[in-house]
């Protein structure tokens, strides 16, 4: 149902199913799948794409131009998959031609109140971030991160999958998959063992990724030689490989 109050530019693409509130706007270039219900008081600005089932709560802005001060009216994009659930007062911009043009959310994911999500960042699935959390230009967080409620990411950072950030942590350089971390900047404080064991990981799979941790920041290697020993055990552990793996995407150094 799309109330009458809302304004929807007549070439939006709205799906059979989707919902509308009052006083919501929602522009060209706009395509929004089914199941979708748009709260009011809602701004949703183009090129956007929603998938399905996501819901959006009264006085999101979604698909903003970017506070990127070299943007120039280029036609970029923002990306939102399926069954997301953004709350109120979210801030989601679109791309820059300076990257891939695209700011892409993945599925499943919980923005809690007041969260932004700047241009061309890239947010995988099942990820929560919690209220008042900044997401900078250009950031990468993998699937499962949680943020807690204030977090800071600089722009250009990564966030490994499964990584868990303590309330108003800072985010300066990049945190690997998995590891915990709580400060400004964030320092580390383990591996999201209960994390991992609600999504199924197998306990031995949970002992080596902690050895890994240990071999990373407690043997007073460099990362180089870190890694080197990570290597073999990688081999025999895919949650040991997914550990390597951001590391090796790391372009900010690591938190240490």
């Amino acid at each position: 149902m799309i109330d009458p109050r809302a304004v929807i530019d007549p070439a939006a693409r709205i799906a059979e199913g989707v919902e509308i509130g009052p006083f919501s706007i929602v522009g060209a270039d706009v395509e929004i799948g089914e199941g979708t219900v748009v709260g009011p008081h809602v701004v949703i600005k183009g090129p956007t794409k929603i998938g399905k089932n996501n819901r959006i709560f009264q006085f999101a802005t979604i698909g903003e131009e970017c506070q990127d001060k070299k943007y120039a009216g280029e036609p970029t994009t923002l990306v939102i998959g399926d069954n997301n659930v953004i709350r109120e007062a979210c801030t989601f911009h679109r791309g820059t031609v300076q990257d891939n043009g695209t700011t892409i959310v993945g599925s499943d994911n919980l923005f809690m109140v007041n969260v932004h999500v700047a241009h061309d960042a890239i947010i995988g699935d099942h990820c929560i971030l919690a209220n008042d959390t900044n997401v900078a230009g250009h950031v990468k967080i993998g699937d499962w991160a949680i943020l807690g409620g204030a977090t800071q990411v600089h722009q250009f950072c990564m966030i490994g999958a499964h990584a868990m950030c303590g309330a108003g942590t800072v985010v300066l350089k990049d945190i690997p998959a998995f590891v915990m971390s709580q400060g400004y900047p964030a320092q580390p404080h383990g591996i999201n063992s209960e994390g991992l064991k609600r999504r199924g990981f197998e306990k031995d799979s949970i002992t080596r990724i902690r050895a890994a941790y240990k071999t990373l920041y407690r043997q007073n290697l460099t990362l180089a030689e870190a890694k080197e020993v990570l290597a073999e055990e990688a081999a025999q552990d895919s949650g040991v490989a997914m550990l390597l793996d951001s590391l090796n995407a790391a372009t900010r150094g690591i938190i240490r």
